[in-house]
C-alpha cells in the first residue's frame, strides 16, 4: 500500500515498530533470568530482520522502549490529565496477560478446568491494584457520532458493526496504569505507576512522527490516512484510541482498517494445533514477490484467507510465470532476434494495436489505481491479469513470427506494441512484485526514475535511439511443491534456456559464463534453433562441462528446412528427439 502510494507521486510515511512493554514481557524475561530490555532487544531484532526479508519499506521503526516514545507517551498523558479525564482509584477485575487487556465479566467464557477465557480464548486472572482510570464512559456519545458521521472510519463494514454493538452496550471507565510491575512508561507525577500497555502502544503512531514536536513529520503527516491493524485489536484502535485523542485535543486518524487472519489450509493457526507457520519460512520457500502476489490476488483484503503450498505455486506459476513471464519472454526475445534489439516509433499502428494499448492504459492509470486506493487489491490484480491474457491473445492473433516473412513492417509494429504493453504491465504491478518488476524493467532499459504511474503519462518515452541488450529475461518459475530445499536459500531456480550465441553475447561468452557461475548457476542449456547456429552451440557444450546443447529447427522455421537426421546432436552428452536417456529410461523431447 505504501509502495503504491509512493508510485502515485505522494509523500508517504509508513510507521511500524515493536510494542515491548507489559506484564507478559516482564514475566518472560524474569522466567529466563535476564533483563527485560535484553529480551526486548532480541524480539525487536527479529521483527527488523523479518521486515528486511519481506521487503517492507517502512520510514520509521519505533520501539516503545525508546526515549523518544516515552516522551511522546508522557505528553499525551499530560494532555488527557489537563482535560480532567484521568483519576486515581482502585481496580478489581479480569485481566488477560496475553492480550494485555481488561475484560468485563459478561465477555468471559468458561474453559477447561474452570479457567475463565477472554473473547480471544486467552486465560484471564482476577487483578486487584491501585490504578489511574480514563473517563472512557464520557466519550460514548462522541464515539457513536464519529461512527455515524464518518462511516468509513472503521473498515471493513463487518468490523464497524462489531464496534458499534460494543459501544452501544455502554462504556465503562478504563484502567490505564499498573503498579504490579515496572516495565513500562512511568506515569508522570505518580511514582510506582507505569502506563497500561495500550495507552503506551497506541501512542507509537504519534511518536513515530516526532510528537509532540509539531515542526517535523508530525505537523506534516498527522492525522494518519490509515491505521492497518489485525482484526483482533480493532476495539483498542476504534474505541480507546479515538477517545484518548479526543481527550488530548488531537486530530483522529482518517480510517482504521482491520485485516483478517491467514489460515493454514482453512484452519486458524495455533500452537495447540501445531500448524503455526513462520512467515520467514514462507518467504524463503516461495519468494517474497510470489508470496505477496498470492495473498493479494487470492484473498479479499480485510477477510480471512487460506493458503497452501500448492496454491501459492499454482497461482504464481499461472499468472507470473506462464502468463506475464511468457508474454515478456516471447515479446522481448522476438524484438532481440528479429530487430537486433532496436526500438522505433516510425511505424503505422493498426486499430488492434491502438485498442490494446488504450485498454492497458486505462487499466494502469484508472481502473487498477482506483481499486488499490480502496484496498480492493484482488479486484485490481484481477483486472491486471485480464489485460495480460488480452496481450497473449494479441500475440497469438497477430503471429509476428509469420509476419517476419510476409510483412516485416507489420511485424515491427506488433513488436513495438508489445514492448509498450509489457512496460505498462510491469509498472502497474510493480507495487505488488517490486523485485520481479524491476528486474524486467532493467532488462528493458527503463530507468529507475521512470517506473512510477506518472511515467505512464509520458507518451514520448519510446525513442528510436533506444536499444536493449539482454539475454532472454528469466521467467519467475517456482519449483513444484516438495522440491524446495535443493538450491540456494531453499529454492531451486530454473531458467528455461539461454542463447549464448546471440549478438553481443558470443564475443563475451567467457565473461557471461563466469558471471553466471559466480551467481550460483550450475548448468546452462544453450539453444540453437537454426542450422547455422549448430556448430557454435555444440562447440560451447564440448568446451564447458556446465553447458549443455540443444540443437534443432524452430517450428516457426520448419517449413524452410528439409527433414534432417540430427546426427550432429548425437554426442556423448547429447540426445536427439525421441531417444531414451540411457541413465534412467525416460524419454527426452528437445
Amino acid at each position: 500500500m505504501a509502495r503504491f502510494q509512493r508510485s502515485r507521486g505522494r509523500d508517504v510515511r509508513l510507521i511500524t515498530g515493536t510494542d515491548e512493554h507489559g506484564l507478559k514481557m516482564f514475566q518472560t524475561a524474569r522466567d529466563q533470568g535476564r533483563a527485560t530490555i535484553d529480551l526486548a532487544d532480541e524480539m525487536s531484532g527479529y521483527f527488523r530482520e523479518m521486515y528486511a526479508k519481506l521487503n517492507i519499506s517502512y520510514d520509521n521503526f519505533m520501539r516503545t522502549s525508546d526515549a523518544a516514545h516515552h516522551a511522546a507517551s508522557q505528553a499525551i498523558w499530560k494532555a488527557m490529565e489537563a482535560n480532567g479525564d484521568l483519576y486515581l482509584d482502585r481496580y478489581e477485575g479480569w485481566y488477560s496477560v496475553r492480550d494485555e487487556a481488561f475484560y468485563d465479566e459478561s465477555e468471559l467464557a468458561d474453559g477447561e478446568g474452570g479457567v475463565r477465557l477472554s473473547p480471544q480464548g486467552t486465560p484471564v486472572e482476577w487483578t486487584v491494584e491501585e490504578s489511574w482510570f480514563f473517563r472512557l464512559s464520557a466519550y460514548q456519545d462522541r464515539l457513536l457520532a464519529l461512527y455515524n458521521d464518518h462511516p468509513d472510519f472503521i473498515r471493513p463494514e463487518s468490523r464497524r458493526n462489531e464496534v458499534l454493538r460494543f459501544v452501544e452496550g455502554g462504556l465503562k471507565d478504563l484502567s490505564v496504569s499498573r503498579t504490579s510491575f515496572d516495565w513500562g512508561v512511568p506515569v508522570p507525577g505518580s511514582p510506582g505507576h507505569v502506563m497500561y500497555v495500550w495507552v503506551d502502544a497506541l501512542t507509537t503512531y504519534l511518536s513515530g512522527l516526532g510528537y509532540p514536536d509539531s515542526a517535523g513529520d508530525f505537523g506534516t503527516f498527522w492525522p494518519a490516512n490509515i491505521h492497518m491493524i489485525g482484526k483482533d485489536i480493532v476495539r483498542f484502535h476504534t474505541v480507546y484510541w479515538p477517545a484518548f485523542l479526543m481527550s488530548a485535543n488531537l486530530p483522529l486518524p482518517k480510517q482504521v482498517f482491520g485485516h483478517g487472519f491467514l489460515l493454514n489450509r482453512g484452519e486458524k493457526m495455533s500452537k495447540s494445533l501445531g500448524n503455526v507457520v513462520d512467515p520467514m519460512a514462507l518467504a524463503e520457500q516461495f519468494g517474497v514477490d510470489a508470496l505477496r502476489y498470492y495473498l493479494l490476488r487470492e484473498v479479499s483484503f480485510g477477510q480471512d484467507g487460506s493458503y497452501s503450498a500448492e496454491a501459492i505455486v499454482r497461482t504464481a506459476n499461472a499468472d507470473l510465470a506462464n502468463s506475464f513471464g511468457n508474454l515478456a519472454q516471447r515479446s522481448l526475445s522476438m524484438i532481440f532476434k528479429n530487430l537486433d534489439g532496436k526500438l522505433s516509433t516510425d511505424y503505422a499502428p493498426s486499430q488492434d494495436d491502438l485498442d490494446l494499448l488504450a485498454d492497458l492504459d486505462e487499466m494502469a492509470t484508472e481502473r487498477l489505481p482506483r481499486e488499490f486506493e480502496q484496498l480492493a487489491f484482488s479486484i485490481g490484480i484481477e483486472d491486471w491479469i485480464r489485460t495480460v491474457f488480452a496481450c497473449n491473445q494479441y500475440v497469438d492473433t497477430q503471429a509476428p513470427w509469420a509476419l517476419r516473412k510476409t510483412d516485416p513492417d507489420r511485424m515491427r509494429a506488433v513488436l513495438m506494441t508489445l514492448f509498450q504493453a509489457v512496460r505498462t504491465l510491469a509498472i502497474a504491478i510493480r507495487p505488488v512484485v517490486p523485485e520481479a518488476a524491476d528486474k524486467l524493467l532493467d532488462q528493458m532499459g527503463i530507468s529507475a526514475d521512470a517506473r512510477d504511474f506518472a511515467a505512464l503519462a509520458d507518451k514520448d518515452w519510446l525513442q528510436p535511439r533506444r536499444q536493449w541488450f539482454r539475454c532472454g529475461p528469466a521467467r519467475p518459475d517456482l519449483p513444484a511443491p516438495g522440491t524446495a530445499g535443493r538450491g540456494r536459500g531453499g529454492v531451486m531456480l530454473v531458467d528455461s534456456h539461454c542463447h549464448l550465441n546471440y549478438k553481443g553475447l558470443a564475443e563475451q561468452q567467457g565473461e557471461v559464463l563466469a558471471r553466471a557461475r559466480r551467481r550460483g548457476v550450475t548448468a546452462m542449456l544453450n539453444i540453437a534453433t537454426r542450422e547455422s547456429e549448430w556448430d557454435d552451440v555444440l562447440a560451447a557444450a564440448e568446451a564447458n562441462d556446465d553447458v549443455w546443447a540443444s540443437v534443432g529447427i524452430h517450428p516457426h522455421d520448419a517449413d524452410h528446412h528439409p527433414r534432417r537426421r540430427h546426427r550432429e546432436a548425437r554426442q556423448a552428452r547429447g540426445a536427439s528427439a525421441g531417444d531414451r536417456d540411457r541413465r534412467n529410461g525416460t524419454r527426452l523431447l528437445l
